[in-house]
């Protein structure tokens, strides 16, 4: 085979290879950038989850407050109406004894 036959086909081979080189890095490139694409989706994905549970928990937690502030408020309530029923019970006996200071005032002066 004639020299310059081999150089040409030396040539092509270089060629050849370097097509093969830059296709390769080529696919890399793209293999890379789709894989940070899919990475960066996932992140957002967990970040979204994360943010739903956290709002789903402060919910949670809102629900659980007003609930406690309900009790508290019906326990302050009932506490309430037991003392304005015990006071309302006394008012009687209060005014008779006061009659009866009274009474025993006027009676001392007497």
């Amino acid at each position: 085979m004639p020299e310059t036959q081999v150089l040409e086909r030396i040539k092509d081979a270089e060629r050849e290879a370097d097509e093969i080189v830059a296709e390769a890095e080529e696919e890399a490139d793209e293999r890379i950038a789709e894989a940070r694409q899919e990475a960066d989706e996932i992140r957002e994905e967990a970040r979204a989850e994360a943010d739903e549970m956290a709002e789903e928990r402060l919910a949670s937690a809102r629900e659980e407050i007003e609930a406690k502030r309900e009790r508290i408020l019906e326990e302050g309530r009932e506490e309430r109406e037991a003392l304005e029923a015990d006071a309302q019970d006394r008012v009687d006996e209060v005014v008779e004894h006061v009659t009866e200071l009274f009474e025993e005032a006027v009676h001392a002066q007497t």
